[in-house]
């Protein structure tokens, strides 16, 4: 199972986005589907997917919250007819944020949101290798602008596994970005590879819900430890849900709960939601009893 996993909030289109999401990346697959029923949200659609071999959440609860760019997703492409192949497919319906063309940092790169709202970069690296096709990209604005290395170096601290590198900053002559704050860079957390930027533009956006950051965890203890350091605002722990000093947005949620949640056993889930539904951290032990009853 992949330690950290990105969640993406839906109105009504998870489904949809699912479907047209896999056709893109090659090593795609739907992996499980279910229904949550009396959640707040009403009926809550959960689907988990591969995309270029990697998971995703996508999650239809309705319309409370919005993609922005402060999240989006970088793919990495061998050539520059990969990065246009993709573009073509995923600017129906969407809007360019960056155009398609040739940069200082890559023969072929453009940045867009497609016609869900969901914001994604495209770059050719060459000959270099992929490790990770998508990797998540963290967008630091507003009051957060600067902090895109602390978070980096402070999310480094909590997860085995975890490195900094491939920094590049911004120069003098870069305005209104400050001079050593970041341009680009990229860490791993367990294996996971995520990236981070600083943007001193002003911008209407920033961090909330409809992405967040899905810690699956095998232990209780587990469990206490991510809850403990992330959380920063009380208001916003919820089932499983926290949000950061930075206000990024967390679910701290049991290695066990797909097993618990995607079942034929419609009493079972019902009473594992119902459990949950009344939690902030979660609880294994009492998640299991739920299962069991």
């Amino acid at each position: 199972m992949q330690k950290i996993v990105p969640h993406l909030w839906y109105d009504t289109e998870a489904a949809e986005a699912a479907e047209f999401y896999m056709s893109l990346f090659e090593k795609s697959r739907l992996i499980s589907k279910n229904v949550l029923k009396d959640t707040p949200s009403g009926n809550a659609e959960i689907l988990m997917i591969q995309l270029a071999g990697q998971e995703f959440m996508l999650m239809s609860a309705g319309p409370y919250f919005k993609f922005t760019p402060a999240v989006s997703f970088l793919v990495s492409c061998s050539t520059p007819e990969e990065v246009d192949a993709f573009w073509g497919k995923l600017i129906e319906g969407g809007a360019a944020l960056m155009p398609l063309d040739t940069y200082d940092f890559s023969a072929r790169y453009g940045w867009l949101m497609d016609k869900y709202g969901l914001s994604w970069q495209f770059m050719c690296t060459g000959d270099a290798p992929i490790t990770q096709k998508i990797k998540p990209t963290l967008m630091f604005v507003g009051d957060q602008c600067g902090n895109a290395e602390p978070a980096a170096e402070f999310y480094a601290s909590l997860f085995n596994n975890s490195e900094i590198g491939g920094i590049m900053r911004y120069e003098e002559g870069w305005a209104p970005n400050k001079p050593g704050t970041i341009q680009h860079m990229q860490f791993t957390l367990d294996g996971y590879q995520i990236a981070a930027m600083d943007s001193a533009y002003e911008h209407d956006f920033t961090f909330n819900e409809a992405v967040s950051l899905v810690v699956h965890c095998d232990t209780q203890e587990e469990i206490d430890h991510f809850w403990d350091a992330l959380s920063a605002v009380p208001e916003a722990e919820q089932c499983g849900w926290l949000k950061d000093k930075f206000g990024l947005s967390w679910q701290i949620v049991p290695s066990i709960m797909n097993d618990l949640m995607v079942t034929e056993d419609t009493d079972q889930l019902a009473r594992v939601t119902q459990a949950f539904l009344k939690m902030k951290k979660f609880d294994i032990e009492v998640l299991k009893e739920a299962a069991k009853a």
